[in-house]
């Protein structure tokens, strides 16, 4: 594998529910300490993690519709609307989980068409419900839609829970479906190790809370 700076890749995320402004804060501080690609936030916090990155080439990325992605459609596009105006970048979006199951793929289809209109857009397949078929459906739906990247998860995936093996599996299958889409893996990444063992199956973005030990990694592994 070529030498990288894990930083350049990595969307720094806080979804936590109970987190404060002070807290939103400090992530973003940490993202400008450590250049970060990203800083991932909830839609209440995007204004503030705008504010905060401004001027930094740190990107806004918002997360729409955990865990399954269930809201009606002009919810989800009232909500990525409302992100591109208070400063978002990028959406990490939820496809319906429900409508994966059940082959409702035209409304799949249609939802994330236009969504992915509004901001350039990551939709998250939710990985750890499906099948290998499934994923490679899903992944083939999102390039269809016209989404620049599919992402694994998101915090209340089943695949939370199972091995990185498992995971590196997935994004396997999921580059080779959707040949030409980045791929972002997500979900309990917590060292440099983990991150690298994401890369080597293929993952072009890591979604992670673990950016800062990630990094600290990082830099230990150099000396």
């Amino acid at each position: 594998m070529k030498k990288f700076n894990p930083a350049k890749i990595i969307d720094h995320t806080n979804i936590n529910p109970k987190a404060t402004a002070k807290d939103i804060k400090k992530t973003c501080q940490e993202a400008k300490k450590y250049k970060f690609r990203s800083v991932c936030c909830n839609p209440e916090w995007v204004s503030l993690v705008h504010n905060e990155l401004k001027g930094t080439g740190i990107k806004t990325v918002v997360l729409i519709d955990p865990p399954m992605g269930l809201s009606p459609h002009f919810k989800r596009v009232e909500l990525c609307k409302k992100a591109k105006k208070e400063g978002a970048d990028e959406l990490d979006v939820v496809m319906n989980i429900i409508d994966m199951k059940y082959e409702r793929y035209d409304d799949i289809l249609k939802d994330l068409k236009e969504i992915c209109k509004i901001l350039p857009t990551k939709v998250i397949i939710g990985s750890g419900y499906l099948t290998d078929e499934e994923i490679k459906k899903a992944s083939e739906l999102v390039k269809k839609a016209g989404a620049f990247c599919v992402k694994t998860a998101t915090e209340k995936d089943p695949l939370e829970h199972i091995e990185l093996k498992e995971k590196a599996r997935h994004l396997r299958i999921m580059k080779k479906a959707a040949p030409g889409l980045k791929i972002k893996a997500a979900g309990k990444i917590r060292t440099y190790k983990d991150l690298l063992m994401m890369v080597e199956a293929g993952a072009d973005i890591i979604g992670t809370s673990s950016g800062v030990e990630i990094m600290k990694g990082y830099k230990r592994r150099r000396k």
